[in-house]
Protein backbone atom coordinates (compact mmCIF):
# COMPACT_ATOMS: atom_id res chain seq x y z
CA UNK A 1 0.00 0.00 0.00
CA UNK A 2 1.25 3.39 -1.12
CA UNK A 3 2.41 5.63 1.96
CA UNK A 4 3.16 9.22 2.54
CA UNK A 5 6.31 10.08 0.91
CA UNK A 6 7.36 12.84 3.66
CA UNK A 7 10.16 10.73 5.65
CA UNK A 8 9.67 12.52 9.39
CA UNK A 9 6.06 11.32 9.32
CA UNK A 10 6.79 7.80 8.34
CA UNK A 11 9.92 7.44 10.62
CA UNK A 12 7.73 8.93 13.52
CA UNK A 13 5.37 6.49 13.43
CA UNK A 14 7.72 3.92 12.96
CA UNK A 15 9.53 4.48 16.18
CA UNK A 16 6.32 5.44 17.64
CA UNK A 17 5.72 1.63 17.31
CA UNK A 18 9.20 0.20 17.75
CA UNK A 19 9.05 2.12 21.86
CA UNK A 20 5.73 0.21 22.37
CA UNK A 21 3.64 3.30 22.06
CA UNK A 22 0.45 1.69 19.88
CA UNK A 23 -2.19 4.59 21.36
CA UNK A 24 -2.22 7.69 18.71
CA UNK A 25 -5.50 10.28 19.26
CA UNK A 26 -5.61 12.64 16.00
CA UNK A 27 -7.39 15.16 14.73
CA UNK A 28 -8.37 16.16 11.43
CA UNK A 29 -6.34 18.68 9.04
CA UNK A 30 -4.62 19.49 6.18
CA UNK A 31 -1.12 20.46 7.33
CA UNK A 32 -0.73 17.48 9.31
CA UNK A 33 -2.12 15.15 6.75
CA UNK A 34 1.63 13.07 6.16
CA UNK A 35 1.18 12.14 9.24
CA UNK A 36 -2.26 11.24 9.38
CA UNK A 37 -1.45 8.98 6.50
CA UNK A 38 1.48 7.66 7.99
CA UNK A 39 -0.53 6.36 11.04
CA UNK A 40 -3.31 5.23 8.68
CA UNK A 41 -0.71 2.48 7.42
CA UNK A 42 0.21 1.44 10.97
CA UNK A 43 -1.10 -2.54 11.55
CA UNK A 44 0.10 -1.78 15.11
CA UNK A 45 -0.63 1.99 15.91
CA UNK A 46 -4.53 2.40 17.38
CA UNK A 47 -5.63 6.14 16.15
CA UNK A 48 -8.80 7.37 17.99
CA UNK A 49 -9.95 10.21 15.62
CA UNK A 50 -11.41 13.57 17.63
CA UNK A 51 -12.10 16.88 16.02
CA UNK A 52 -12.16 19.15 18.55
CA UNK A 53 -8.29 19.25 19.64
CA UNK A 54 -8.94 20.41 23.54
CA UNK A 55 -11.12 17.20 23.53
CA UNK A 56 -8.97 15.18 21.73
CA UNK A 57 -5.70 15.80 24.29
CA UNK A 58 -7.84 14.85 27.21
CA UNK A 59 -8.95 11.83 25.85
CA UNK A 60 -5.16 11.04 24.83
CA UNK A 61 -4.69 11.81 28.72
CA UNK A 62 -7.97 9.17 30.03
CA UNK A 63 -6.21 6.57 27.78
CA UNK A 64 -2.44 6.98 29.19
CA UNK A 65 -3.40 7.23 32.51
CA UNK A 66 -5.65 3.57 32.66
CA UNK A 67 -3.19 2.30 30.31
CA UNK A 68 -0.18 3.50 32.04
CA UNK A 69 1.36 3.61 28.75
CA UNK A 70 2.72 6.70 26.19
CA UNK A 71 0.05 7.96 24.09
CA UNK A 72 0.92 10.15 20.85
CA UNK A 73 -1.82 13.23 20.04
CA UNK A 74 -1.56 14.41 16.89
CA UNK A 75 -2.78 18.02 15.44
CA UNK A 76 -2.33 20.14 12.34
CA UNK A 77 -0.86 23.78 12.59
CA UNK A 78 -2.00 27.07 13.88
CA UNK A 79 -4.36 27.34 16.78
CA UNK A 80 -4.85 23.91 16.96
CA UNK A 81 -1.89 23.26 19.25
CA UNK A 82 -2.63 25.51 21.78
CA UNK A 83 -6.04 23.84 22.51
CA UNK A 84 -3.99 20.81 23.41
CA UNK A 85 -2.79 23.61 26.97
CA UNK A 86 -5.32 22.48 29.78
CA UNK A 87 -4.69 18.67 29.30
CA UNK A 88 -0.99 18.73 28.42
CA UNK A 89 -0.50 20.72 31.76
CA UNK A 90 -2.79 18.41 33.67
CA UNK A 91 -0.63 15.49 32.35
CA UNK A 92 2.70 17.47 33.53
CA UNK A 93 1.64 17.60 36.84
CA UNK A 94 -0.03 14.46 36.91
CA UNK A 95 3.07 12.69 35.19
CA UNK A 96 1.20 11.25 32.43
CA UNK A 97 3.85 10.85 29.43
CA UNK A 98 2.18 12.24 26.17
CA UNK A 99 3.95 12.31 22.91
CA UNK A 100 2.76 16.14 21.57
CA UNK A 101 3.19 15.93 17.44
CA UNK A 102 2.46 19.21 15.84
CA UNK A 103 2.19 19.87 12.14
CA UNK A 104 3.50 23.28 11.28
CA UNK A 105 4.59 25.53 8.18
CA UNK A 106 8.16 25.82 6.91
CA UNK A 107 9.62 28.77 9.38
CA UNK A 108 10.48 31.27 6.89
CA UNK A 109 6.28 31.25 6.48
CA UNK A 110 6.00 32.46 10.14
CA UNK A 111 4.52 36.08 10.25
CA UNK A 112 4.02 36.31 6.73
CA UNK A 113 0.43 36.74 7.12
CA UNK A 114 0.09 33.09 6.08
CA UNK A 115 -2.80 30.74 6.79
CA UNK A 116 -2.40 28.78 10.10
CA UNK A 117 1.35 30.08 10.95
CA UNK A 118 2.01 31.12 14.40
CA UNK A 119 5.14 30.52 16.58
CA UNK A 120 4.52 26.97 17.22
CA UNK A 121 7.75 25.75 18.77
CA UNK A 122 8.21 26.07 22.60
CA UNK A 123 4.44 27.63 22.79
CA UNK A 124 3.82 24.55 25.10
CA UNK A 125 7.16 24.70 26.97
CA UNK A 126 6.17 25.88 30.82
CA UNK A 127 3.95 22.47 30.98
CA UNK A 128 6.53 19.77 28.49
CA UNK A 129 9.44 18.11 30.00
CA UNK A 130 11.10 19.16 26.37
CA UNK A 131 10.41 20.77 22.92
CA UNK A 132 12.18 19.45 19.92
CA UNK A 133 11.66 21.45 16.30
CA UNK A 134 12.07 19.31 13.20
CA UNK A 135 12.99 21.46 9.80
CA UNK A 136 10.93 20.94 6.99
CA UNK A 137 14.21 20.25 4.44
CA UNK A 138 14.52 16.58 3.02
CA UNK A 139 18.62 15.90 3.70
CA UNK A 140 20.81 12.71 5.04
CA UNK A 141 21.83 15.10 7.83
CA UNK A 142 17.72 16.27 8.63
CA UNK A 143 17.18 12.52 8.34
CA UNK A 144 19.26 11.13 11.03
CA UNK A 145 18.65 14.63 12.88
CA UNK A 146 14.54 13.55 13.06
CA UNK A 147 15.32 10.20 14.05
CA UNK A 148 17.97 11.10 16.44
CA UNK A 149 15.31 13.86 17.99
CA UNK A 150 12.03 11.46 17.71
CA UNK A 151 14.36 8.70 19.52
CA UNK A 152 15.17 11.58 22.25
CA UNK A 153 11.98 13.19 23.09
CA UNK A 154 10.44 9.47 23.45
CA UNK A 155 12.81 8.31 25.98
CA UNK A 156 12.81 12.07 27.72
CA UNK A 157 9.07 11.26 28.16
CA UNK A 158 9.39 7.97 29.49
CA UNK A 159 12.10 7.90 32.17
CA UNK A 160 12.88 9.91 35.15
CA UNK A 161 9.66 11.89 35.94
CA UNK A 162 7.33 10.80 33.11
CA UNK A 163 5.60 13.90 31.70
CA UNK A 164 4.45 15.50 28.18
CA UNK A 165 7.19 16.32 25.74
CA UNK A 166 6.38 18.46 22.44
CA UNK A 167 7.37 17.54 18.70
CA UNK A 168 7.40 19.78 16.35
CA UNK A 169 7.26 18.74 12.88
CA UNK A 170 7.36 21.67 9.45
CA UNK A 171 6.34 20.47 6.62
CA UNK A 172 6.29 21.30 3.37
CA UNK A 173 4.09 21.65 0.23
CA UNK A 174 3.05 19.43 -1.67
CA UNK A 175 1.67 17.25 1.49
CA UNK A 176 -0.50 14.68 -0.52
CA UNK A 177 2.37 13.13 -2.17
CA UNK A 178 2.68 9.72 -1.69
CA UNK A 179 5.01 6.70 -2.74
CA UNK A 180 5.42 2.95 -3.11
CA UNK A 181 8.74 3.07 -1.71
CA UNK A 182 9.45 1.41 1.60
CA UNK A 183 11.59 3.15 3.91
CA UNK A 184 15.01 1.03 5.92
CA UNK A 185 14.45 0.38 9.23
CA UNK A 186 14.49 3.18 11.64
CA UNK A 187 17.47 3.15 14.32
CA UNK A 188 15.74 2.61 17.81
CA UNK A 189 17.87 3.92 20.79
CA UNK A 190 17.27 2.07 23.87
CA UNK A 191 18.28 3.30 27.88
CA UNK A 192 19.63 1.16 30.57
CA UNK A 193 18.48 2.53 33.75
CA UNK A 194 20.67 2.13 37.37
CA UNK A 195 19.00 0.55 40.23
CA UNK A 196 16.70 3.17 41.85
CA UNK A 197 16.43 1.25 45.45
CA UNK A 198 17.90 2.01 48.91
CA UNK A 199 21.09 0.09 50.39
CA UNK A 200 20.38 -2.19 53.48
CA UNK A 201 21.87 0.13 55.64
CA UNK A 202 19.97 3.28 54.64
CA UNK A 203 16.36 1.35 54.84
CA UNK A 204 17.61 0.00 58.17
CA UNK A 205 18.55 3.92 59.01
CA UNK A 206 15.21 5.08 58.19
CA UNK A 207 13.43 2.19 59.91
CA UNK A 208 14.86 3.13 63.18
CA UNK A 209 13.99 6.94 62.69
CA UNK A 210 10.43 5.82 62.62
CA UNK A 211 10.57 3.25 65.18
CA UNK A 212 8.06 3.59 68.18
CA UNK A 213 7.10 5.56 70.29
CA UNK A 214 7.66 8.11 67.33
CA UNK A 215 4.61 9.11 65.81
CA UNK A 216 4.20 8.56 61.87
CA UNK A 217 1.15 9.34 59.66
CA UNK A 218 1.39 8.29 56.43
CA UNK A 219 -0.10 10.58 53.73
CA UNK A 220 -1.04 9.06 50.07
CA UNK A 221 -2.45 11.38 47.44
CA UNK A 222 -3.73 10.29 44.01
CA UNK A 223 -2.00 7.26 42.26
CA UNK A 224 -2.88 4.41 40.27
CA UNK A 225 -2.96 0.92 41.34
CA UNK A 226 -0.27 -0.63 42.40
CA UNK A 227 -0.31 -4.05 44.59
CA UNK A 228 3.35 -4.45 45.57
CA UNK A 229 2.52 -0.26 46.66
CA UNK A 230 -0.58 -1.53 48.72
CA UNK A 231 0.71 -4.35 50.45
CA UNK A 232 3.56 -2.24 51.60
CA UNK A 233 1.25 0.94 52.86
CA UNK A 234 -0.83 -2.43 54.88
CA UNK A 235 2.40 -3.93 56.41
CA UNK A 236 3.25 -0.66 58.02
CA UNK A 237 0.06 0.35 58.95
CA UNK A 238 -0.40 -2.39 61.11
CA UNK A 239 2.37 -0.59 63.58
CA UNK A 240 0.68 0.64 66.36
CA UNK A 241 2.69 3.99 65.51
CA UNK A 242 1.86 4.64 62.64
CA UNK A 243 -1.22 6.20 60.91
CA UNK A 244 -1.58 6.06 57.01
CA UNK A 245 -3.99 8.62 55.58
CA UNK A 246 -5.95 7.46 51.92
CA UNK A 247 -7.28 9.77 49.50
CA UNK A 248 -10.21 8.37 47.26
CA UNK A 249 -7.80 8.72 44.06
CA UNK A 250 -4.92 7.12 46.25
CA UNK A 251 -6.17 3.94 45.13
CA UNK A 252 -4.99 1.78 48.18
CA UNK A 253 -7.13 0.09 50.64
CA UNK A 254 -6.65 -1.63 54.05
CA UNK A 255 -9.17 -1.81 57.05
CA UNK A 256 -6.74 0.15 59.14
CA UNK A 257 -6.85 2.80 56.34
CA UNK A 258 -8.44 6.75 57.16
CA UNK A 259 -9.90 7.01 53.93
CA UNK A 260 -12.79 9.64 54.88
CA UNK A 261 -9.92 11.69 55.67
CA UNK A 262 -12.05 15.32 55.52
CA UNK A 263 -14.71 13.27 58.36
CA UNK A 264 -12.35 12.24 60.37
CA UNK A 265 -10.81 15.72 60.53
CA UNK A 266 -14.11 17.56 60.80
CA UNK A 267 -15.50 15.31 64.30
CA UNK A 268 -11.77 16.21 66.26
CA UNK A 269 -11.54 19.08 68.41
CA UNK A 270 -9.11 21.15 68.54
CA UNK A 271 -7.23 20.10 71.50
CA UNK A 272 -7.79 16.33 70.14
CA UNK A 273 -6.00 17.59 66.92
CA UNK A 274 -3.44 18.97 68.59
CA UNK A 275 -3.31 15.44 70.72
CA UNK A 276 -3.29 13.22 66.97
CA UNK A 277 -0.09 15.73 65.52
CA UNK A 278 2.47 13.30 64.12
CA UNK A 279 6.01 13.55 64.64
CA UNK A 280 6.80 12.62 61.44
CA UNK A 281 4.94 12.90 58.01
CA UNK A 282 5.97 11.01 55.08
CA UNK A 283 3.81 11.97 51.83
CA UNK A 284 3.49 10.34 48.58
CA UNK A 285 1.26 10.32 45.18
CA UNK A 286 0.05 13.47 43.99
CA UNK A 287 -1.53 16.71 45.32
CA UNK A 288 -4.20 16.39 47.44
CA UNK A 289 -7.80 16.97 47.47
CA UNK A 290 -8.53 17.63 50.89
CA UNK A 291 -7.86 21.41 51.97
CA UNK A 292 -8.43 20.03 55.67
CA UNK A 293 -5.24 17.91 56.02
CA UNK A 294 -3.15 20.49 54.46
CA UNK A 295 -4.50 22.83 56.47
CA UNK A 296 -4.36 20.89 59.70
CA UNK A 297 -0.50 19.91 58.87
CA UNK A 298 0.55 23.28 58.09
CA UNK A 299 -1.15 24.88 61.41
CA UNK A 300 0.77 21.66 63.45
CA UNK A 301 4.29 22.02 61.50
CA UNK A 302 5.45 18.05 62.09
CA UNK A 303 9.20 18.41 62.82
CA UNK A 304 9.48 15.76 60.17
CA UNK A 305 8.26 15.69 56.86
CA UNK A 306 9.43 13.11 54.16
CA UNK A 307 8.18 13.39 50.45
CA UNK A 308 8.57 10.09 48.52
CA UNK A 309 8.45 10.13 44.46
CA UNK A 310 10.56 11.24 41.31
CA UNK A 311 9.37 14.64 41.09
CA UNK A 312 12.80 16.43 40.12
CA UNK A 313 11.68 19.69 42.48
CA UNK A 314 11.25 20.56 45.83
CA UNK A 315 7.71 20.22 46.86
CA UNK A 316 7.04 21.92 50.31
CA UNK A 317 3.12 22.18 50.54
CA UNK A 318 3.21 21.83 54.31
CA UNK A 319 5.73 24.41 54.87
CA UNK A 320 7.84 21.73 56.99
CA UNK A 321 10.01 19.90 53.83
CA UNK A 322 12.75 17.85 55.56
CA UNK A 323 13.36 14.90 53.45
CA UNK A 324 13.44 14.40 49.54
CA UNK A 325 13.31 10.83 48.52
CA UNK A 326 13.60 10.51 44.83
CA UNK A 327 12.38 6.65 44.74
CA UNK A 328 9.14 5.40 43.54
CA UNK A 329 6.74 4.39 46.18
CA UNK A 330 6.62 1.12 45.55
CA UNK A 331 10.07 0.90 46.26
CA UNK A 332 10.42 2.91 48.77
CA UNK A 333 7.78 1.74 50.99
CA UNK A 334 8.21 -2.01 50.22
CA UNK A 335 12.03 -1.73 51.69
CA UNK A 336 11.29 0.74 54.44
CA UNK A 337 8.49 -1.89 55.39
CA UNK A 338 10.97 -4.80 55.69
CA UNK A 339 13.01 -2.18 57.81
CA UNK A 340 10.70 -0.80 60.03
CA UNK A 341 11.92 -2.06 63.40
CA UNK A 342 9.11 -3.90 66.22
CA UNK A 343 8.33 -0.58 68.37
CA UNK A 344 10.87 -0.33 71.39
CA UNK A 345 8.31 1.45 73.59
CA UNK A 346 3.86 0.96 73.91
CA UNK A 347 1.97 3.06 71.75
CA UNK A 348 -1.86 3.49 70.78
CA UNK A 349 -0.79 6.40 68.15
CA UNK A 350 -2.66 4.49 64.96
CA UNK A 351 -5.12 3.02 67.17
CA UNK A 352 -6.44 6.27 68.69
CA UNK A 353 -7.09 7.57 64.77
CA UNK A 354 -8.75 4.28 63.68
CA UNK A 355 -10.91 4.95 66.94
CA UNK A 356 -11.84 8.71 65.65
CA UNK A 357 -12.69 7.14 62.11
CA UNK A 358 -14.90 5.01 63.36
CA UNK A 359 -16.74 7.53 65.31
CA UNK A 360 -16.41 10.06 61.82
CA UNK A 361 -18.03 7.17 60.13
CA UNK A 362 -21.25 6.81 62.59
CA UNK A 363 -21.13 10.48 62.92
CA UNK A 364 -21.27 10.98 58.94
CA UNK A 365 -23.95 7.95 58.10
CA UNK A 366 -26.32 9.24 60.77
CA UNK A 367 -25.80 13.07 59.70
CA UNK A 368 -26.59 11.77 56.25
CA UNK A 369 -29.29 9.41 57.23
CA UNK A 370 -30.92 12.49 58.73
CA UNK A 371 -30.14 14.51 55.80
CA UNK A 372 -33.56 16.02 53.34
CA UNK A 373 -33.28 15.47 49.66
CA UNK A 374 -29.63 17.30 48.87
CA UNK A 375 -26.14 16.67 46.96
CA UNK A 376 -25.09 14.67 50.28
CA UNK A 377 -28.24 12.54 50.30
CA UNK A 378 -27.49 11.27 46.81
CA UNK A 379 -24.17 10.52 47.14
CA UNK A 380 -24.51 8.42 50.16
CA UNK A 381 -27.48 6.78 48.55
CA UNK A 382 -25.58 5.75 44.86
CA UNK A 383 -22.14 5.22 45.86
CA UNK A 384 -22.30 2.33 48.13
CA UNK A 385 -24.49 0.60 44.50
CA UNK A 386 -21.73 1.36 42.36
CA UNK A 387 -20.52 -1.94 41.10
CA UNK A 388 -17.07 -2.39 42.54
CA UNK A 389 -15.40 -3.46 39.34
CA UNK A 390 -15.98 -0.61 37.72
CA UNK A 391 -13.52 1.99 37.35
CA UNK A 392 -15.00 5.52 38.69
CA UNK A 393 -14.05 8.81 37.19
CA UNK A 394 -14.84 12.20 39.13
CA UNK A 395 -15.13 15.63 37.69
CA UNK A 396 -13.39 18.42 39.73
CA UNK A 397 -15.57 20.29 42.38
CA UNK A 398 -18.43 19.00 44.06
CA UNK A 399 -18.45 15.21 42.61
CA UNK A 400 -14.37 14.64 44.05
CA UNK A 401 -14.98 16.14 47.50
CA UNK A 402 -18.29 13.96 48.13
CA UNK A 403 -16.21 11.25 47.09
CA UNK A 404 -13.58 12.16 49.73
CA UNK A 405 -16.00 12.58 52.64
CA UNK A 406 -17.17 9.36 52.41
CA UNK A 407 -14.04 7.68 52.06
CA UNK A 408 -12.89 4.76 49.45
CA UNK A 409 -15.36 2.14 48.27
CA UNK A 410 -13.15 -0.06 46.86
CA UNK A 411 -13.69 0.20 42.81
CA UNK A 412 -11.39 -1.25 40.82
CA UNK A 413 -9.97 2.54 40.53
CA UNK A 414 -11.03 5.80 40.80
CA UNK A 415 -9.35 9.36 38.70
CA UNK A 416 -9.61 12.81 38.50
CA UNK A 417 -7.77 15.73 37.02
CA UNK A 418 -6.00 16.70 40.21
CA UNK A 419 -2.47 17.60 38.65
CA UNK A 420 -3.98 21.41 38.12
CA UNK A 421 -7.81 20.58 39.09
CA UNK A 422 -9.46 22.65 36.09
CA UNK A 423 -12.87 21.33 34.91
CA UNK A 424 -12.29 22.14 31.61
CA UNK A 425 -11.66 17.97 29.89
CA UNK A 426 -13.22 15.73 32.49
CA UNK A 427 -15.80 14.25 30.45
CA UNK A 428 -13.08 14.24 27.51
CA UNK A 429 -10.93 12.35 29.75
CA UNK A 430 -13.51 9.77 31.33
CA UNK A 431 -14.12 8.93 27.87
CA UNK A 432 -10.28 7.96 27.16
CA UNK A 433 -10.51 5.81 30.27
CA UNK A 434 -12.93 4.14 29.08
CA UNK A 435 -10.86 3.52 25.85
CA UNK A 436 -8.07 2.11 27.53
CA UNK A 437 -10.41 0.01 30.35
CA UNK A 438 -11.96 -2.85 28.25
CA UNK A 439 -13.12 -5.32 31.40
CA UNK A 440 -16.06 -3.51 32.25
CA UNK A 441 -18.14 -0.02 32.72
CA UNK A 442 -16.04 3.69 32.91
CA UNK A 443 -18.31 5.66 35.48
CA UNK A 444 -18.09 9.72 34.68
CA UNK A 445 -19.66 11.49 37.91
CA UNK A 446 -19.72 15.05 37.31
CA UNK A 447 -21.52 18.18 37.76
CA UNK A 448 -23.66 20.20 35.53
CA UNK A 449 -20.97 22.85 35.22
CA UNK A 450 -18.23 20.47 34.36
CA UNK A 451 -20.62 18.67 32.04
CA UNK A 452 -21.70 21.59 29.93
CA UNK A 453 -18.23 23.19 29.58
CA UNK A 454 -17.35 19.95 27.99
CA UNK A 455 -20.54 18.82 26.41
CA UNK A 456 -18.90 18.09 22.83
CA UNK A 457 -17.00 15.17 24.04
CA UNK A 458 -20.53 13.68 23.98
CA UNK A 459 -19.67 13.55 19.96
CA UNK A 460 -16.38 11.17 20.00
CA UNK A 461 -16.66 8.35 18.05
CA UNK A 462 -14.97 6.47 20.32
CA UNK A 463 -17.28 5.89 22.85
CA UNK A 464 -19.09 2.82 23.36
CA UNK A 465 -21.97 1.35 26.02
CA UNK A 466 -19.22 0.88 28.55
CA UNK A 467 -18.90 4.51 29.25
CA UNK A 468 -21.56 5.71 31.83
CA UNK A 469 -22.24 9.20 33.46
CA UNK A 470 -24.12 10.09 36.96
CA UNK A 471 -24.81 14.14 36.22
CA UNK A 472 -25.44 16.10 39.68
CA UNK A 473 -27.88 19.15 38.37
CA UNK A 474 -27.69 21.48 41.76
CA UNK A 475 -27.87 24.80 39.67
CA UNK A 476 -24.39 25.01 38.11
CA UNK A 477 -21.32 25.02 39.99
CA UNK A 478 -22.53 23.69 43.62
CA UNK A 479 -18.98 24.34 45.05
CA UNK A 480 -19.57 28.18 45.04
CA UNK A 481 -22.56 27.70 47.30
CA UNK A 482 -19.97 25.94 49.44
CA UNK A 483 -16.79 27.59 49.65
CA UNK A 484 -15.87 30.47 52.06
CA UNK A 485 -14.48 33.03 49.07
CA UNK A 486 -17.65 32.87 47.15
CA UNK A 487 -20.75 31.50 49.00
CA UNK A 488 -21.45 35.40 50.65
CA UNK A 489 -21.15 37.41 47.58
CA UNK A 490 -23.90 39.13 46.26
CA UNK A 491 -22.76 38.07 42.40
CA UNK A 492 -22.96 34.58 43.30
CA UNK A 493 -26.04 33.58 41.32
CA UNK A 494 -25.26 35.79 38.34
CA UNK A 495 -21.53 35.13 37.80
CA UNK A 496 -20.62 32.05 39.83
CA UNK A 497 -23.52 29.41 39.97
CA UNK A 498 -24.54 29.45 35.97
CA UNK A 499 -24.49 26.44 33.51
CA UNK A 500 -27.68 25.23 35.55
CA UNK A 501 -30.31 25.32 32.71
CA UNK A 502 -28.71 22.60 30.61
CA UNK A 503 -30.85 20.58 28.28
CA UNK A 504 -29.36 17.74 29.43
CA UNK A 505 -32.20 14.84 28.28
CA UNK A 506 -32.38 16.41 24.74
CA UNK A 507 -28.49 16.20 24.47
CA UNK A 508 -28.61 12.43 25.43
CA UNK A 509 -30.81 11.73 23.02
CA UNK A 510 -29.13 13.85 20.45
CA UNK A 511 -26.01 12.05 21.00
CA UNK A 512 -27.36 8.33 21.22
CA UNK A 513 -27.30 8.15 24.95
CA UNK A 514 -30.21 6.16 27.25
CA UNK A 515 -31.40 8.68 29.72
CA UNK A 516 -32.49 7.85 33.49
CA UNK A 517 -33.19 11.03 36.19
CA UNK A 518 -34.25 10.95 39.78
CA UNK A 519 -35.00 13.82 41.93
CA UNK A 520 -35.63 12.14 45.26
CA UNK A 521 -34.31 9.35 47.28
CA UNK A 522 -37.04 6.67 46.32
CA UNK A 523 -36.71 7.54 42.34
CA UNK A 524 -32.46 7.41 42.30
CA UNK A 525 -32.64 3.72 44.08
CA UNK A 526 -35.23 2.15 41.87
CA UNK A 527 -33.58 3.69 38.70
CA UNK A 528 -30.27 3.19 39.55
CA UNK A 529 -30.56 -0.79 38.63
CA UNK A 530 -31.78 0.32 35.32
CA UNK A 531 -29.02 2.82 34.53
CA UNK A 532 -26.30 -0.09 36.04
CA UNK A 533 -27.87 -2.94 33.84
CA UNK A 534 -28.07 -1.02 30.71
CA UNK A 535 -25.88 -2.23 28.01
CA UNK A 536 -27.35 -1.52 25.19
CA UNK A 537 -26.24 1.91 24.65
CA UNK A 538 -24.25 4.37 26.61
CA UNK A 539 -26.04 5.78 29.31
CA UNK A 540 -26.57 9.23 31.53
CA UNK A 541 -28.31 9.49 34.94
CA UNK A 542 -29.33 13.09 35.48
CA UNK A 543 -29.58 13.68 39.47
CA UNK A 544 -31.76 16.67 40.18
CA UNK A 545 -30.97 18.31 44.09
CA UNK A 546 -32.42 21.95 45.75
CA UNK A 547 -28.73 23.82 45.13
CA UNK A 548 -29.24 25.66 48.24
CA UNK A 549 -30.39 23.33 49.78
CA UNK A 550 -27.25 21.60 49.19
CA UNK A 551 -24.75 23.99 50.49
CA UNK A 552 -26.51 24.45 53.82
CA UNK A 553 -26.69 20.20 54.46
CA UNK A 554 -22.84 20.19 53.49
CA UNK A 555 -21.92 22.94 56.23
CA UNK A 556 -23.92 21.80 58.23
CA UNK A 557 -21.42 18.60 59.16
CA UNK A 558 -18.30 20.36 58.61
CA UNK A 559 -20.01 22.71 61.41
CA UNK A 560 -21.38 19.90 63.99
CA UNK A 561 -18.37 20.41 66.26
CA UNK A 562 -18.12 24.10 66.22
Amino acid sequence: MDNTENFVSRCLVELLERHGITDAVVSPGSRNAPLLVALSRSEITKTTVVIDERSAAFVALGIASVSGNPVAIVCTSGTALLNYAPAVAEAYYRRIPLIVVSADRPEEWIDQDDSQTLWQHGALSNYVKRSYDIPAYDTPENRWYANRIINDAILCATSGRTAPVHINVQLRAPLGSMTCNKLPQQRIINTVFPRTDLTVERSRELGRLIASPRKVMIVCGFHHPDKVLNSAINKLSKMPNIVVLTETLANLHGSDFIPAIDATLAVMGEQERQNMAPDVVITMGGALVSRHIKQYLRDIRPSEHWHVGITETTIDCFQSLTTRIEMEPSVFFRQLASAVQPHREACDYANRWIQVRDRAYATLQGYAAKAPWSDMKAFSTFLPMIPRRWNVQYSNGTAIRYAQLFGNHDYHRCDCNRGVSGIDGCTSTAIGASVAYTSDVTLLITGDMSAQYDIGALACQAITPRFKMIVMLNGGGGIFRFVESTRNLDTLEDFFCVGGNMPLKELAAGYGFSYYEANDETQLRNVFRSFVSDDSKPAILAITTPPKDSACVLRGFFELNK
